[in-house]
């Protein structure tokens, strides 16, 4: 961990790179997204395809906007990813018989059974932080404060 410094702070150190918090987030970001690449290239899926099978493994069958919602994509993102994960025999996408406006999107067997594998997934990222799980969770908690916090100070886009 970083040390406190022992000086009060200049302007000059509020613009260095190395003290950008925006900086420290992205680096972190590419270096995780780099070690998920690397971890799932066993499982056959792309760190986004993992995301939205998490989200349905988690809950089993949801309309597509739900899944957008618990991984705060849009459906121009999503939509494709769901697409490769179908053509991959993972999910099955259906129109909802309800709503034909609505498409549901649900998880195959064989996407169900990749579940038993990508339970190494966290276990392998966790190992290579060389953070005890302790201190994962403090982070995990801390990110997740943060994000509320900018959440509420950026108004949504109209």
């Amino acid at each position: 961990m970083t040390e406190k410094p022992t000086e009060p702070l200049t302007d000059q150190d509020f613009l260095r790179l190395d003290g950008q918090i925006c900086f420290a987030l992205n680096a972190a970001t590419r270096a995780v997204g780099g070690l998920y690449r690397v971890v799932l290239k066993d499982l056959g899926l792309t760190y986004p395809q993992y995301l939205v099978m998490l989200v349905l493994w988690e809950h089993g069958e949801l309309p597509v906007k739900q899944i957008g919602r618990h991984l705060r994509l849009d459906s121009g993102t999503l939509s494709p990813l769901l697409k490769r994960l179908e053509a991959a025999g993972l999910v099955a996408r259906e129109r909802s018989t309800e709503d034909e406006r609505s498409v549901h999107a649900r998880l195959t067997a064989e996407g169900a059974a990749l579940r038993d594998r990508a339970v190494e997934v966290p276990r392998r990222i966790a190992a290579a932080t060389g953070f005890d799980l302790a201190e994962i969770h403090d982070l995990h908690a801390r990110l997740g404060r943060l994000t509320a916090a900018l959440d509420a100070a950026v108004p949504p886009e109209a």
